[in-house]
Formats: structure tokens, sequence, C-alpha cells
């Protein structure tokens, strides 16, 4: 990238030195209490504290068979299938694009439930920048380390406003002890541009264990001793919305008890991913579409 455009970047990071945070210059709600199912309230909570808890997004009829396609769908892809990353002991960590191998995870992204709270939290029409199945099977699965996704999604896919946000359901009970994800409220109005530059390839890594593009830990505890820590903790069918510069992370799930969620990621027509920021390359379509067509 040219120095004439690092010095453009609203948003630095991967940088040679530490620098101060940055106070975050988007909205985090974009729409208004008329333009979907939201009240107001609901709008003033995400936006004070950058996530929202909805129950019942997925309903109780429905959680048995997306349970049964998730199997199916890990047993149907090939073991070398790039979008399938594994554990270091290979067990499946997480599955992309579960929305264009199963037309039932796809109905998940146009439940009235979902489709209208994403359009409404974004003030535009969406488009899914990316989905995933995040599995954590009992006994053996690892968590995700602090961090920010914008981070990541500006950095190495070109994504230049924060006008993006997660929708995580879960498909199984998510207690506070079987590693569900834990957020650091309000955390979303600051930006933390990170030290140490994107290697080659970081995804091959980044999405078993990330070590580029997270915060160090001076910086998360101030972050920590300023807005505490939240966990999404609920029933099957139960969804937790989330700005994308939130803080979050998970710890590993050392009990019997498997964690399993859908994780749709939509972001703004209007919010079209650029050239990476301060990556190499572009990464794979399965971790940032830029075909950015509008989900009816």
């Amino acid at each position: 990238m040219s120095a004439s455009l690092a010095l453009e970047d609203p948003y630095p990071t991967r940088l040679d030195h530490a620098i101060a945070p940055i106070p975050r210059q988007d909205p985090t709600v974009w729409g208004s209490a008329t333009d979907g199912p939201l009240d107001q309230d609901h709008l003033d909570r995400m936006s004070a504290q950058g996530y929202l808890i909805r129950p019942d997004t997925v309903a109780d009829d429905q959680l048995p068979s997306l349970r049964h396609e998730l199997d199916r769908i890990a047993a149907d892809l090939e073991p070398g299938d790039p979008r399938v990353i594994r554990e270091p002991g290979g067990s499946i960590r997480s599955i992309f694009e579960p929305h264009l191998l199963s037309e039932l995870v796809a109905e998940v992204v146009r439940l009235d439930t979902v489709l209208p709270v994403a359009r409404q939290l974004l003030g535009s029409d969406v488009y899914i920048h990316q989905a995933r199945i995040n599995l954590m099977p009992g006994f053996t699965g690892t968590g995700f380390y602090w961090h920010s996704d914008f981070e990541t999604w500006h950095a190495e896919d070109g994504m230049p406003a924060i006008r993006a946000v997660s929708c995580s359901i879960a498909l199984t009970h998510n207690y506070p002890y079987n590693g569900s994800l834990m957020v650091i409220p309000g955390s979303h109005q600051t930006f933390y541009p990170c030290v140490g530059a994107t290697p080659e390839d970081n995804h091959d890594t980044s999405l078993v264990v990330q070590s580029i593009g997270v915060p160090d830990e001076t910086t998360l505890t101030k972050a920590v001793d300023q807005h505490g820590i939240d966990q999404f903790t609920g029933p099957p069918g139960s969804a937790l919305w989330f700005d994308a510069n939130l803080l979050h992370g998970s710890g590993s799930n050392i009990t019997p008890l498997p964690r399993s969620n859908i994780f749709l990621v939509f972001n703004s027509v209007e919010n079209k991913l650029e050239e990476p920021y301060a990556a190499p390359r572009r990464r794979p379509e399965y971790l940032a579409a830029r075909c950015a067509t509008s989900v009816t």
C-alpha cells in the first residue's frame, strides 16, 4: 500500500510500533426504530454496549433438523476442503459457507427474526460477508483469543467502515462453562490498532490460533478495567448480535457438553470490500465475499 493511501486509513493497524487507541468514527446503529423489529430501547442498548441477546431467534421445532444438517455437511465435505478448519487434534472447529452448502442454513439467514434485524442495524440492504458453523466439542474444543473482527476484516479483507454486524445463533445450550462467547461491552466504540505485519496466507493459521491482529495484554487489561466482561449464555435458538468492532473471545471447552453455533456476518451493501489495508493479498471468497448481492 502506498504511503498516501495509508495516511487516508481511519483505522490503521498491523503496525511496526504501538499507537494510541482510536475513537470510532462510524455509527453503531445506522437505522431507526421505524426501520425494523427492534424498538428504541434495543437500539440504544446496541449503541451503548455493542451487543444484544435475542431469544427465540430460531424456533424449537427447527433446531433438531439444523443440528442434523451440521453433521451432514461435515460428512459430505472432502477432507481437504479449505472451508473446513480443524483443531490441532483433528476435530472440526469451523465450517465456512454453510449457507451455500445447506438450504436449511440459507433459510435461517432469511428468517424474520434475522434478516430484518440486520437491515435495521446497518440501515441498508445487506449481504453475507462471511458465514460459518462454529463447533466446540466436549473436552477438546479450544477457544478464540480476544479480538475485534473488524480489525481483521479491515486489515485483511479491505472492509472500509465499521458497518457490519454478526449474529451468532446457538444450536446447543450455551453455558458459562462450555466455552461460551465473552464480550467487552462498550469496547466497540474504540478501535485498537495492533502491532505486527500480516504474514503471507495468515488465514491458514489464524483461524486455528490467532496471534496477529490481537490487542496486547496491557490494552486488554485497560479495556476490561473500563468496561468489564459480559457473556452470552442461553438455550438453543437464542442469538447474540454484536458489532463488528466489539472485543470478544472464548475459553476452551473442558466439559463433556458440546457447543455449536451458526455464525452469520452481515455487511452493508454500501460498505463493499476494497483492497486489503494491511495484508499482502485478498483472502479467499469463503472468508470474505466480494459479491455484495443483497439478501432477499
